[in-house]
């Protein structure tokens, strides 16, 4: 059983948080939702690498949380809500992503596998702190000083390996 499956099948949900797993599903349903705005439950299994079945089951509990509009064996698409909860997860995603590869130098592959599991645990506090940081340090690099480029410098001479240096 994949870890999203244990995740979804371990944690029971909460009317007011959505455990990880959940937050998965309406990601991917985010993610795969193209200008028609629906998605087949198999694209949703196929991105999680979970069965059929386990995406039954996620998308009755986001169903009842009124998070999807989903029927069986019919399409899927996100409620205003469903829309609003799975862009907040996607923009965590994409700071925290954004934050490893150009600031901190972790090679792709490994940053979206990082950012895919710290998105669920960082509270918006350090999110927001994650994004100031990045202002920051883009801001320093308009002014002359590059953090991101002395950090790269410090990884190399400590023989710490970087994706630009691996």
């Amino acid at each position: 059983m994949n870890t999203v499956e244990n995740r979804l099948i371990m944690t029971k949900p909460k009317n007011t948080k959505l455990s990880a797993s959940l937050e998965d599903y309406i990601e991917a349903i985010f993610n795969l939702a193209g200008k028609d705005k629906t998605v087949r439950s198999t694209d949703i299994a196929k991105r999680l690498k979970v069965s059929k079945a386990s995406v039954t089951g996620a998308l009755r509990l986001l169903k009842e949380r009124k998070l999807v509009n989903y029927k069986p064996y019919g399409l899927v698409t996100l409620t205003s809500p469903g829309r609003k909860a799975a862009a907040d997860v996607a923009r965590k995603h994409n700071i925290l992503k954004s934050f490893m590869v150009n600031l901190l130098y972790v090679d792709l592959d490994t940053a979206q596998e990082a950012a895919c599991r710290a998105e669920h645990t960082l509270g918006s506090d350090v999110i927001g702190k994650i994004l100031a940081f990045i202002e920051f340090v883009t801001a320093g690099s308009r002014n002359g000083y590059d953090v991101a480029k002395e950090f790269k410098k410090f990884c190399k001479n400590k023989n710490i390996k970087t994706k630009m240096n691996a």
